[in-house]
């Protein structure tokens, strides 16, 4: 018997995957529990249909994303604080700080998480630090930390 996969069923199939399974097994077990439904015609349409619904979906999110990269491209993101003698500070400048005030001046919310920094600023100057804004899409912020 031909099933659709509701959810992912260990050893048999993952969710939205078509397979072949004894018919004791689907009836007993897939379709009494909701873990799949019978692959009819009116089902698999749905199927394709969910599928190219989810891809127009994704396809947006990389839009949107390399929308927001032409974006941070063009800005700077200044910060002030305390420094020595050098140019070296007291302190550093994290992610977080990073992410705070490009919400705050800018109005863009982004996760600090995302924002890709080896290790924290510790210097005057200008510095890119990479974002990575989707999986395929990654753009550059430039970071001026000044003196207070």
């Amino acid at each position: 018997m031909k099933v659709i996969f509701n959810q992912d069923v260990k050893g048999k199939g993952k969710k939205g995957e078509v397979k072949d399974v004894s018919e004791g097994y689907a009836r007993n077990y897939l379709l009494k529990h909701n873990l799949a439904v019978e692959a009819t015609k009116g089902n698999l349409k749905a199927l394709d249909a969910k599928k190219k619904k989810e891809e127009e979906r994704e396809q947006e999110e990389v839009d949107e994303a390399k929308r927001l990269k032409e974006t941070l491209a063009d800005m700077t993101v200044e910060l002030q604080a305390k420094s020595g003698d050098k140019g070296s500070l007291f302190g550093s400048i994290t992610s977080k700080h990073i992410a705070d005030e490009l919400n705050k001046t800018h109005g863009i919310k982004i996760d600090k998480r995302k924002i890709e920094m080896d290790s924290p600023i510790r210097t005057l100057g200008y510095t890119n630090v990479p974002v990575k804004l989707h999986q395929d899409v990654t753009g550059t912020i430039k970071v001026h930390v000044s003196e207070k």
